[in-house]
């Protein structure tokens, strides 16, 4: 399914890229902050390949998904992808709900979104 943001049910899904209890800190701290910006969320930290819980989530018409990953301990920053066109970009917390919320209210596309914050490319298919 394809739910335009405005509309879609489940806004966002929360990825971490592994099953590690080093990221539990970064998941509940975004769960905080979707919760306090109304975005509706869905984590799915199963043990399948990230790319195979994106497609899984992709057909739910989820329209956004944020990766938590090694990097994302470091420097607290996160992925951000996009299902229509499977892009992605790379930015701080704050940076990318305030992108997920604008989209989600019919302010900003995920095109003006992809030209603002840094782009993202997956060093591996599999991610």
């Amino acid at each position: 399914m394809s739910f335009p943001p405005t509309i879609a049910p489940v806004k966002v899904l929360v990825v971490p890229l592994q099953k590690d209890p080093k990221f539990a800190p970064l998941l509940s701290t975004l769960e905080q902050r979707l919760d306090e910006d109304q975005l509706s969320y869905r984590v799915d930290q199963s043990g399948v390949s990230i790319g195979k819980r994106y497609s899984r989530n992709d057909e739910l018409g989820i329209p956004f998904g944020i990766t938590v990953d090694y990097d994302s301990l470091e420097d607290n920053s996160f992925t951000l992808r996009d299902r229509d066109s499977t892009k992605q970009v790379r930015a701080s917390a704050d940076e990318i709900l305030e992108a997920i919320t604008k989209m989600c209210k019919g302010k900003e596309t995920w095109e003006s979104v992809a030209k603002r914050l840094p782009a993202f490319e997956s060093e591996s298919k599999d991610e």
